[in-house]
């Protein structure tokens, strides 16, 4: 059959076949070729596809109403999924704006950061520090916090390039601390940024508390969490936690900050929060700053889809859902399983140089010196050439290169938070075909007689 050309340019030179239904954690396209969403998508679909008990609460909401503009109306659905959200946050964040998408969640956070400052007398206050490398989303503002040359250069005239500080990047570290040194040593290069910019400057640091795409997972030492937080406050900045990717049970919590029982001052969540059955996103802000906001004539910003009634009727469903089947404990339970799963296969193939992540936001990088943790050949292109081949065996992840977006390959497998054992072993015997034809083609050494 004849491929006709895609208006849709976002398309690569060689797109993807049609996506026919997706069921569970599986797709499938139009020629019936079956595919394990090792990814989530964009780590996104974290009930799985086609879940029937949120599609019928959507139903239900597309026959009443499916736009009500929020300065026009409040809906049921926006305000009984805003009281769902304060119930599940940590104590104090109980305040809740809905987006549409990540992006727009990290743009939110910041204006709201800036606002709140300007009420309380502290308008010399504008700079977010955040991490680098780091992603943050696509609109102006939030790539201004993002640290990725790969994502911000081109446009990097037209915003305003907010400080960074290096993340905590230990695994790659090669030096006498613990790893208790190591988190307190990362986090006090916040403190050395607020004084070298100047504290009264600062009204933010915005992090991921589990990284995402761009570092593969990246989970700092315990110690790092509570030293920042400890920071922020003894400088009166704000503590913004971007869980866009890690929010809504990614890490077996429903918050990352839970693990660490930290407590921000702002938190972004979008992808599994609407878990790809609609853009929906929220921002979460403690209730004396969006007081502050209200008093002063209201918070300046907004979207046309803010807290949309279908959109907030299909993630009520998914939260109701995930409590229903205690899905967000099975993703602790999976994640557990699968990353020991991960972590057997450095026996098996030397080049994998490390394995990270929490719950189902897991990654492993690949690596021609697992001592040193060289990368391997940049023309190899390793991120682009294994996941072409899962995806040809099908299976889905996800890939990115970790060190300037230029080279350091890391893969993330981060399947729906419904993924049973059995389906892990699927996806453990396609990626273990995928990676021995990968080091086939590259002459890598295997090492036969061990198991994955």
């Amino acid at each position: 059959m004849k491929t006709e050309q895609s208006h849709l340019f976002y398309q690569s030179r060689q797109p993807r076949p049609f996506l026919d239904y997706g069921e569970g954690i599986y797709l499938y396209d139009v020629s019936g070729k079956r595919y394990i969403d090792g990814s989530s998508g964009a780590m996104v679909s974290n009930i799985g596809h086609s879940n029937p008990n949120v599609l019928a609460k959507m139903k239900a909401q597309m026959d009443r109403a499916t736009f009500g503009y929020r300065l026009h109306f409040r809906t049921e659905p926006s305000e009984k999924l805003a009281a769902k959200v304060a119930g599940l946050m940590p104590e104090g964040l109980d305040r809740v704006f809905f987006v549409s998408g990540g992006s727009e969640a990290v743009e939110t956070a910041i204006k709201l950061a800036r606002q709140y400052a300007v009420t309380q007398g502290q308008g010399s206050r504008w700079k977010v520090i955040s991490r680098t490398p780091s992603y943050h989303g696509a609109t102006m503002g939030s790539l201004g916090v993002t640290g990725s040359p790969l994502f911000t250069g081109a446009f990097a005239p037209m915003f305003e390039e907010m400080p960074k500080i290096p993340a905590p990047t230990c695994y790659l570290d090669r030096d006498n601390l613990s790893e208790e040194q190591r988190g307190i040593k990362y986090a006090e290069m916040l403190r050395e940024k607020i004084l070298a910019e100047g504290p009264d400057s600062v009204l933010a640091f915005l992090m991921e508390p589990v990284g995402g795409a761009s570092t593969g997972a990246l989970v700092a030492p315990d110690s790092y969490y509570a030293r920042v937080a400890e920071i922020c406050r003894e400088y009166g900045v704000l503590l913004i936690y971007d869980e866009v990717m890690t929010g809504a049970g990614r890490t077996g919590k429903f918050l990352a900050a839970e693990h660490w029982g930290i407590t921000p001052d702002i938190v972004a969540m979008s992808k599994g929060f609407g878990a790809g059955y609609a853009p929906l996103g929220a921002v979460v802000a403690r209730n004396d700053m969006v007081e502050a906001l209200l008093d002063s004539g209201g918070f300046q910003h907004g979207f046309t889809y803010a807290g949309n009634p279908l959109a907030c009727a299909a993630g009520l469903a998914v939260l109701e859902e995930m409590e229903e089947h205690d899905i967000i404990g099975n993703a602790a339970r999976m994640g557990d399983v699968l990353k020991a799963r991960l972590t057997g296969l450095m026996e098996r193939y030397p080049f994998i140089g490390d394995v990270r992540g929490k719950g189902l936001l897991l990654a492993f990088e690949l690596v021609s010196d697992r001592e040193t943790m060289a990368v391997l050949p940049k023309d190899w292109n390793a991120h682009v050439e294994l996941v072409e081949l899962a995806y040809e065996r099908g299976l889905i992840i996800y890939s990115r290169r970790t060190r300037g977006g230029k080279e350091g390959d890391h893969f993330l497998v981060c399947p729906p938070l419904i993924v049973t054992e059995a389906q892990i072993d699927e996806i453990m015997e396609i990626l273990c075909d995928a990676l021995d034809a990968f080091a086939e083609k590259h002459a890598l050494p295997v090492l036969e007689g061990t198991a994955e």
